[in-house]
């Protein structure tokens, strides 16, 4: 009988991403958590209070010269991220700085996350909501997040 073992070869982790996960262990950014993956010490899995969404992060190997690729594991509604839970933020993309650590990271999604930029969409559908009706869009972001996301917490 044969059987089939997946093995995933990971390179050794810089100093860098070791010294950030101390740094955000020591001093975690406020209403949030961002622990490595036991197996991987590149990807981080993250939960943000307020509003309350889950996204995770993986540093790629020339990181910290290539921004970390951020995600959106839960189901969110937000002009600016798109339904497979990708983000359109500029740190994440043109704005990427070896000087961003994974603290910086964490601090913009919070912050974009309570301040969408309806004139750099990523989910077309949920702009027009709320370049039309605002209100009306965040009270659907808020009864999304109750469902979607307060279990997860």
């Amino acid at each position: 009988m044969k059987v089939l073992v997946k093995i995933k070869v990971l390179t050794t982790v810089p100093g860098r991403i070791i010294k950030e996960t101390q740094c955000l262990l020591a001093e975690p950014v406020p209403s949030s958590k961002a622990e490595p993956d036991e197996s991987d010490a590149r990807y981080f899995h993250v939960v943000i209070a307020g509003p309350q969404d889950s996204p995770e992060i993986f540093l790629l190997e020339e990181y910290p010269m290539v921004a970390p690729k951020v995600y959106f594991m839960t189901k969110i509604y937000h002009p600016n991220v798109e339904k497979l839970g990708r983000i359109c933020l500029d740190i994440l993309k043109d704005n990427c700085s070896p000087v961003l650590h994974i603290h910086t990271v964490l601090l913009s999604i919070q912050a974009f996350l309570s301040a969408p930029n309806p004139d750099d969409p990523l989910a077309n559908d949920v702009v027009e909501q709320w370049k039309t009706n605002e209100a009306q869009a965040i009270e659907t972001a808020r009864a999304g997040t109750g469902l979607y996301a307060m279990n997860n917490i």
